[in-house]
């Protein structure tokens, strides 16, 4: 089965950095986009940001300038590196991605269980 796994959320202080990671397991065939989003209590889901194959990204408004997406397609693994992180970062992040399991599968999109990242005042 693949599967997405999350790790490197937890506590930080404002100010501070953090970042977060993402693993494709199960040996996927290929992996396109990867994506980072968040959910913040009482606010509907975001995209954080984006990148393709290519290495090109997009980032939401509100990171841009703090938060750097990379990824390392030998290890099929996606990074958040989090910057000058605010209250307002405060959030559930959830990775994902455009995943062709097989030579023979269509592209389907999956879902990390997200990790939480808390920054404190």
């Amino acid at each position: 089965q693949v599967q997405l796994v999350e790790s490197g959320g937890g506590l930080v202080q404002a100010g501070g950095s953090l970042r977060l990671s993402c693993a494709a397991s199960g040996s996927p065939f290929s992996i396109n986009d990867m994506s980072w989003y968040r959910q913040a209590p009482g606010k509907q889901r975001e995209l954080v940001a984006r990148i393709t194959v290519g290495d090109r990204e997009n980032y939401a408004d509100s990171v841009k300038g703090r938060f750097t997406i990379s990824r390392d397609n030998a290890e099929n693994t996606v990074y958040l590196q989090m910057k000058d992180v605010k209250p307002e970062d405060t959030a559930v992040y959830y990775c994902t991605a455009q995943i062709r399991r097989y030579r023979w599968s269509r592209q389907g999109d999956y879902w990390g269980q997200g990790t939480q990242v808390t920054v404190s005042s």
